[in-house]
């Protein structure tokens, strides 16, 4: 079996849902991330053949980047044609499952290099309204959002499984006890962070920008957002006693993120020094209402398989869905709090679903290249009660 590595890692801005990034179509900011990645790689540079496969997540499907946007994307990118690429939906972890998906490939010699990633426009999904059973229909049809959430529901499911993200949220918070001071602290910490990595340079190098576009730095970030003010939004969800607000939760985005993954043999042909070693994956599933808790199984089975426990990591970069989920996962870890999302988070930063596994994949790439650090974690819930966990060693130490 051989090893795989990540090489390299770029990512668009983040923009808010209807705001920079609103008229930049989703299979464009795709083929960005990717031709991105080949310009920074002299090897690919010299001849993108290189790349095997293109391996892309994107949870929505029903919109502009429909017809396989892995593909699109790397048609759009200038790549040759000869270039396979496949869409992967894992819904919020479809880019950290496409990067599972292309090092298995590569370990198992499938593949020498393969460029991974995801996209998504939140604010370019479409409404949808299904096809009737007969033609003509007398009575009103009505449209359903594709932004988030569920839509067209099987009336089979049961309904405590259908609950919305918020009410899921807010019952996986009553479960463990999840207080509302404490999630407006940890999403006023989340903008903190974000704003002071910015500031410090930290993504000068993991960020390019969209032509066109004003947006120098991810759109949701509010530097002077605190605790207090976080209090006094109301909740965004009809509960007595609810905790969720639009504070304490991520946003909606647009965005896009790419990772380039390849063998230890491939670093001559690249030009590029790997940064950080695939060392151990996991997933897992629990109910669907409690989503927000699946990572914390699947990154103990990442850990398990890459042979080391909790005490050995020094960095997690754990996708911020909600505040709430997020607190539940650290407390079950029971880990030091400040090594988890120490440049911000998703509540900061923005969550645009297909993009986001690979946006803390490459974060956490660059974080253990900088710090020093041998072992992190990248994990993030999915909707519909699953979670993916990847471990990450650095080998640039």
């Amino acid at each position: 079996m051989n090893d795989a590595f990540v090489y390299d890692a770029v990512r668009t801005p983040f923009g808010r849902f209807g705001g920079a990034l609103a008229a930049s179509r989703p299979d464009d900011l795709g083929a960005l991330v990717v031709r991105a990645v080949v310009d920074r790689s002299p090897g690919l540079t010299a001849d993108a053949g290189l790349v095997e496969e293109v391996v892309f997540g994107n949870a929505n499907g029903a919109g502009e980047e429909n017809r396989n946007v892995a593909r699109m994307a790397t048609l759009l990118a200038g790549l040759p044609t000869s270039i396979p690429g496949t869409t992967v939906n894992r819904l919020c972890g479809s880019s950290l499952d496409a990067a599972n998906i292309a090092s298995r490939q590569i370990e198992t010699g499938d593949a020498d290099v393969v460029l991974v990633g995801g996209v998504e426009s939140m604010t370019r999904a479409p409404w949808v309204m299904p096809k009737t059973e007969k033609p003509y229909p007398v009575g009103n049809l009505e449209l359903s959002s594709t932004t988030l959430g569920w839509r067209l529901v099987n009336p089979r499911m049961p309904s405590q499984w259908t609950v919305s993200l918020g009410e899921a949220t807010e019952q996986l918070r009553e479960r463990h006890g999840v207080t509302r001071e404490r999630q407006d602290e940890f999403a006023a910490r989340s903008h903190r962070l974000a704003d002071a990595a910015w500031t410090e340079g930290f993504y000068d190098d993991l960020v390019v920008p969209v032509p066109g576009v004003e947006l120098a730095r991810d759109e949701s970030i509010r530097a002077d957002t605190t605790a207090e003010r976080l209090a006094g939004l109301r909740t965004s969800f009809r509960r007595e006693d609810g905790t969720v607000t639009a504070g304490n939760a991520s946003p909606l985005n647009d965005g896009a993120s790419a990772v380039l993954l390849g063998s230890a043999g491939a670093q001559e042909r690249l030009g590029l020094a790997p940064i950080a070693r695939i060392a151990g994956r996991g997933a897992s599933a629990l109910d669907p209402q409690y989503f927000g808790f699946a990572p914390v199984e699947a990154a103990e089975r990442a850990l398990s398989r890459a042979g080391i426990t909790w005490s050995d990591v020094s960095a997690v970069e754990l996708n911020e869905a909600f505040a709430a989920q997020s607190l539940a996962c650290v407390d079950a870890w029971d880990i030091d709090p400040d090594i988890v999302n120490r440049h911000g988070g998703a509540i900061a930063i923005g969550h645009p679903l297909g993009a986001s596994g690979g946006r803390i994949l490459g974060t956490l790439a660059r974080d253990l290249q900088r710090s020093g650090g041998r072992w992190g974690v990248a994990c993030i819930c999915i909707g519909v009660g699953q979670g993916l966990a990847v471990v990450l060693e650095n080998v640039t130490a």
